[in-house]
């Protein structure tokens, strides 16, 4: 279990925060660099500070979490200013609701988000508890033009039809827009968090020293996080660069992995049959040979897998849907597009690749079949051929908008 910041920690740790900017952020093998928080009602916050978090898009408990630290920033420690993972035009539009008497600005946007990572509930009610609690908030969208032809067209035409067509928010809007298109014609994952670092520091530059909040995916967080070998730093990093010790950065996306299986059975490896817990099924988006991925883990497995040969292939701990920890074993089923289902074994060796902890494929001589408590029904997975698929972060933006 990770250690929790308790309801004070916000007054505690801003009061550091001083002390963070002149000697940078330690860091924990186990997650990124622990923030600073903002100060008590008497002494007040160090400006100019960026508080930045790391979320699962999605996930309930991380929206909680977020929604307890904003709400502390907020009433303790005087922050107004709450920058998100959306287009610029999405979170002028949440602006927008912020003073209206209903909720029909909102709902157009999550019209808009329909089928995205951010088009859940959880991310809904999160900005509903802001409107009742926080209700100074303003937001600011730092990222590409997501729904640049649905939120952002009709942002841009609001404001022709305002007559403002020659205002810095419309060509910020536009800008914004042309960022997607370019985004998407390439799907160029390094402009976009050039584009993202570009855009936080305009908006945080026109605060004159106002310390800030920020939410985005976890792969944007990250101080020393890159996208690959050689690739540039992600939109955190960018910023460390620019402001120094001034940017804290917190993983919250452990809490979302904090979950029970989904099911539980028995799976035969080797001659040998194990309990098997079932953490759930993922999408898979990036590759287009594969629809999706059910993850399993085998209990009391590590000892008699540890010595069988590695592929070289490495999944991230954060490709999973759960907490991970040293000496633990995975079976991993991939479902192609055609309805058959490729089977992959990964154990926790402690290694780290890329300043990110992993998980290692081996191999076994035997495949597995899995017999499932409760409904008794049996599923047997079949010898197929091991396909590569590339482990890389699925890199979704936060909450509201999915490429």
């Amino acid at each position: 279990m990770k250690k929790r910041w308790g309801r004070k920690r916000i007054g505690a740790l801003l009061c550091a925060a001083a002390v963070l900017a002149l000697a940078g952020c330690t860091k924990s093998p186990a997650r990124l660099q622990a923030p600073a928080a903002p100060a008590s009602a008497e002494q007040p916050a160090e400006t100019g500070q960026i508080y930045l978090y790391g979320e699962i898009h999605g996930a309930e408990k991380i929206y909680d979490e977020e929604f307890s630290l904003w709400s502390d920033y907020y009433h303790s420690g005087g922050l107004r200013h709450l920058f998100v993972e959306l287009p610029y035009y999405a979170a002028e539009f949440l602006n927008e609701w912020m003073q209206a008497d209903d909720d029909k600005i909102l709902d157009a946007l999550y019209q808009d988000w329909e089928g995205t990572l951010g088009g859940n509930p959880y991310s809904k009610e999160l900005y509903r508890q802001i409107k009742r609690d926080c209700p100074g908030t303003i937001f600011h969208g730092t990222d590409v033009g997501h729904q640049y032809d649905s939120t952002g067209e009709r942002f841009l035409r609001q404001l022709r039809e305002r007559g403002q067509g020659d205002t810095e928010r419309y060509r910020c809007a536009q800008d914004n827009v042309e960022q997607g298109r370019r985004y998407y014609k390439d799907a160029d994952e390094e402009y976009r968090e050039n584009v993202m670092a570009e855009n936080f520091a305009r908006e945080f530059d026109r605060l004159g020293g106002e310390s800030v909040m920020g939410v985005y995916g976890a792969a944007h967080t990250g101080l020393e996080a890159r996208d690959g070998p050689g690739a540039v730093p992600c939109m955190a990093g960018q910023l460390a660069e620019l402001y120094g010790g001034a940017v804290h950065s917190e993983d919250l996306s452990w809490l979302g992995r904090e979950i029970d299986p989904v099911r539980t059975g028995k799976m035969e490896l080797a001659g040998k049959e194990y309990q098997a817990a079932c953490f759930g099924r993922q999408a898979i988006t990036w590759n287009g040979d594969f629809a999706s991925r059910e993850f399993w883990r085998l209990e009391n497995a590590y000892d008699d897998f540890k010595n069988c040969p590695k592929t070289g292939d490495v999944l991230p701990y954060d490709n999973y849907p759960m907490n991970l920890e040293p000496g633990e074993v995975f079976v991993i089923d991939y479902t192609k597009t055609d309805g058959s289902v490729v089977r992959r074994y990964y154990r926790s060796d402690g290694r780290v690749w890329e300043d990110r902890p992993v998980t290692e494929e081996f191999t076994v001589e035997q495949e597995a079949g899995v017999k499932e408590q409760g409904p008794g029904r049996l599923r047997a997975a079949r010898g197929l051929a091991l396909l590569w698929v590339r482990a890389r972060c699925a890199r979704p933006p936060g909450p509201g908008a999915a490429p």
